[in-house]
């Protein structure tokens, strides 16, 4: 197993994810000889596990089922164990996608939190390409390169610790993209601006308030960044639901009432009319839309 290819059947020491419902997810390490403890009963890994296929429905002890899926980024984004404020899908696939980001691409990352958006990163730039993620936190840092081992892909990535305002990305002129994630990312810049290529790459900054927002543009002009914008990404679901609709009854044609005695074949008025209704789909808006998340802020470096 590992988050950026795919395994067919479940082997000891693979990260499975157990689906449990629709908002219901948990990662499980599946390890020879360990239980796993659900609503719906126990997980027997050495039994019910080990060997089966991915997607395999499962039978817990209590008589209830689960699903037992294969790991993504994407559901790892939704299952994690949150040791920071997260990254979700919507903003990570504008982030891949306006970074132009492939396989091969090297990346620069601060910080790396709980991993979210970085497991999307390295899924996109592997097998060749590799990820550079500092963490100011010594105990978030630590965690997050042992996930990354047991995910198997810490080949991909190196993890540093330390401050990336004062000390940098700990690389030089290697980067395709760079990524901030931090409270003041304008501090950051300049070491961005060093981390990447001479031939040029792309910029992104997260940033929840836009007053940070307002100081990174300022600190990406003053470098030489050129094409600067901003974007904020919301989320709209619309419900896709089945309605039936009833026709209108308009009484009889008069225009078709050609024959003389036409009159006499045209039903009472008393009679009561047909109603007739057709089935179709339609959607309906969502009562509330999710809410503000942050601002992404975009910069190309031009060549030098």
């Amino acid at each position: 197993m590992s988050f950026v290819e795919y395994s067919d059947f479940i082997q000891d020491g693979d990260v499975a994810i157990v689906y449990l419902g629709h908002d219901s997810l948990m990662p499980v390490k599946v390890q020879q000889g360990t239980q796993t403890q659900t609503r719906y009963g126990v997980i027997r890994h050495s039994t019910d596990l080990i060997g089966q296929r991915y997607g395999s429905k499962v039978t817990c002890s209590k008589g209830g089922w689960v699903h037992v899926l294969h790991p993504t980024p994407e559901l790892w984004t939704v299952s994690l164990p949150h040791r920071t404020q997260i990254l979700y899908t919507t903003d990570i696939a504008t982030i891949t996608m306006m970074l132009e980001l492939k396989p091969g691409s090297v990346v620069c990352e601060s910080g790396t939190g709980s991993g979210s958006l970085s497991h999307a990163i390295l899924r996109t730039i592997a097998p060749t390409g590799h990820l550079h993620t500092v963490e100011f936190h010594q105990q978030r840092a630590e965690k997050v390169a042992e996930e990354f081992k047991e995910h198997r892909v810490d080949h991909l990535v190196t993890v540093r610790n330390q401050d990336v305002c004062q000390d940098g990305f700990g690389v030089s002129g290697v980067a395709d993209a760079v990524f901030l994630d931090i409270p003041s990312p304008w501090e950051a810049v300049r070491h961005a601006k060093t981390a990447m290529k001479r031939q040029g790459g792309r910029v992104c900054s997260f940033s929840p308030c836009i007053e940070q927002v307002q100081r990174t543009c300022e600190a990406l002009a003053d470098q030489g960044f050129e094409e600067i914008n901003t974007v904020e990404v919301l989320l709209r679901v619309h419900d896709v639901r089945t309605v039936s609709l009833s026709l209108p009854d308009f009484g009889p044609d008069s225009s078709a009432q050609t024959e003389p005695d036409a009159a006499e074949k045209t039903p009472p008025a008393s009679a009561a009319p047909v109603q007739t209704s057709v089935s179709l789909k339609t959607t309906t808006p969502p009562r509330e839309i999710p809410g503000h998340t942050g601002y992404l802020t975009f910069a190309t470096k031009p060549r030098t």
